[in-house]
């Protein structure tokens, strides 16, 4: 075989593929910071050290171990951030294992699915979704060899077959286990669901590649540091959280991670006082309840170096108040499960690129292509114009942060990958330096007397009345059009009427007729993912009973 190289890669190439390691990088912080603190958890006043941490990783290491965990074996967990999530997520590591964290927003039914797809070795759960986990449990047909419980306030009765994490623990080695293995960059490290604003979850497999320039993508972008301190106001379990400001990029950089058990914005604000936080991380509407209460509260934030955002793009009405209010500096990213974030706005974007979802990240590229009417994949090449106006199916290629398939579903990976490219279904356009504008969903997409109508846009408008906190909306049917628009308000205001938004819409400048909504329901709330994605598909199904 002929040999393309330059230059001998043989020890460049072993090294590369079984050195270059999540677990690696956090062991030379336990080295080099070991004193240093990795984790404060707010609620019991505990805080590790980067040495203390490993002790605790370690424990749990040794305990999968002897329960036959080993390579490539799955271990999940039902749990809030909290310290044992963090413990978990190092075990998996250690022990070769892939650590896979659950949607517990879900119901029971759906968690057995995930088990049974899964198929995990061991299985923890946090005591206050004992009643969702024993559901779960007894509805899949793979039966976890080992169920542990973590009763994070105590007092919780421990089920029959059942183990307390404490004890679970307890005697356990202190000391690194061996690394008998064969670590490789390409073992599956992380296995997360997807969630399912469309279909059914899919697993989606994180490799020891992605782990790690994810992280350096997050430390790029912050840019996070050691001497960083950050708190994700949303759960773990999705990339946004544990990839985002949470555990992953934080310990991987040596910075400390604050546990949020759950979300209040009152407690936000005082833990960014009291622990100097340098960067929160959560959704718009985490953002709009965060800084209703700093108009409130007014805490002290000058510690803060930014607020991240996902999930959702900024009104700049919206934006420019959260520069006054939290911080001079706002990042607001646009992803997927599937590649993690892969357009940004930094805060030299914003206010004024507000609305959109930015520009490629350093190592992406997003592309607009065409939308066919037969509902194929238009080639990676077969771009739409960039004029701001063309609407086109994005597509993201990113290297680093995905492995480019889902877990035991080749038909759903046909579907979705196509030539190193991930098809997002997400329709929008973009403009001459590559802004990208999220308009809605093929799938979301309204067809009313052949007209196509994207709901972010009417959504934008209602969303800037003065007594409209957020808003859906959604095509239902019609005999006459086919289908027409119904639009589904959360009030900020409860003298809010269907007049008023009637009135408001029909003399919004933006809004073309044929946009203007036949129905308005006015709700307590809308459905959403973990990430803060608006589940349309929620709701038609609501509209259709």
């Amino acid at each position: 075989m002929q040999n393309n190289y330059t230059y001998d890669v043989a020890m460049f190439r072993d090294t590369f593929e079984t050195r270059f390691t999540y677990l690696n990088g956090f062991m030379r912080n336990v080295s080099r910071f070991k004193t240093r603190p990795a984790m404060t958890d707010p609620l019991s006043g505990r805080r590790w050290t980067y040495e203390e941490l490993n002790i605790e990783a370690n424990r749990l290491a040794h305990a999968l171990r002897a329960s036959g965990v080993g390579k490539n074996d799955v271990v999940m967990f039902t749990l809030l951030n909290s310290p044992e999530f963090v413990f978990c997520y190092l075990a998996a590591h250690k022990v070769g294992a892939i650590a896979c964290p659950v949607n517990y927003r879900q119901g029971a039914g759906e968690i057995a699915l995930v088990i049974d797809d899964s198929c995990p070795k061991a299985f923890l759960y946090d005591a206050e979704f004992g009643e969702l986990s024993a559901g779960a449990l007894n509805m899949c047909q793979h039966k976890p060899g080992t169920v542990v419980m973590v009763d994070y306030k105590g007092g919780a009765q421990v089920p029959k077959g059942h183990i307390l994490y404490k004890d679970y623990v307890s005697g356990q080695s202190e000391d690194d286990p061996p690394v008998d293995f064969h670590p490789h960059i390409y073992d599956e490290t992380t296995r997360l669901y997807t969630s399912g604003t469309t279909s059914r979850p899919k697993g989606v497999p994180v490799n020891n590649v992605n782990e790690v320039l994810s992280a350096h993508d997050v430390m790029m972008h912050f840019p996070l540091g050691p001497t960083d301190r950050t708190m994700n106001m949303t759960p773990w379990f999705h990339r946004g959280g544990i990839h985002s400001g949470g555990p992953c990029p934080t310990l991987y950089a040596g910075g400390e991670v604050v546990i949020l058990r759950d979300f209040s914005p009152k407690r936000c604000l005082e833990y960014a006082e009291k622990y100097k936080i340098s960067f929160l991380i959560g959704v718009p509407t985490i953002i709009a309840m965060l800084a209703r209460a700093q108009e409130r509260a007014h805490a002290d934030l000058s510690a803060l170096r930014g607020i991240v955002t996902m999930g959702a793009p900024f009104e700049k009405a919206a934006c420019e108040r959260y520069l006054q209010l939290l911080t001079p500096n706002i990042f607001n990213g646009y992803g997927t499960t599937e590649t993690f974030w892969n357009t940004f706005l930094r805060p030299f974007d914003l206010p004024d690129m507000a609305g959109s979802a930015g520009r490629s990240c350093t190592d992406d590229d997003v592309r607009l292509v065409a939308l066919h009417e037969d509902g194929t994949h238009a080639e990676p090449d077969e771009m739409v114009p960039r004029d701001g106006m063309t609407a086109g199916e994005i597509i993201i290629s990113s290297p680093a942060k995905s492995a480019f398939c889902y877990f035991n579903n080749p038909e759903m990976t046909a579907q979705k990958f196509y030539k190193g490219w991930l098809y997002t279904g997400d329709v929008g356009t973009w403009d001459e330096n590559e802004f990208v504008t999220v308009s809605g969903r093929k799938d979301d997409m309204i067809v009313s007397a052949g007209e196509n109508i994207y709901p972010t846009q009417i959504e934008a408008v209602l969303n800037e009345h003065p007594k409209v906190a957020e808003s859906a909306v959604i095509g239902i049917p019609d005999k006459l059009r086919g289908e027409v628009v119904a639009a589904y308000v959360v009030p900020s205001d409860d003298s809010l009427s269907v007049a008023e938004l009637k009135d408001y819409c029909m003399h919004s400048p933006m809004l073309s007729s044929y946009k203007w909504p036949r129905e308005y329901h006015i709700v307590n709330e809308l459905p959403h993912t973990a990430t803060g994605k608006l589940m349309h598909y929620k709701l038609r199904q609501q509209a259709q009973k």
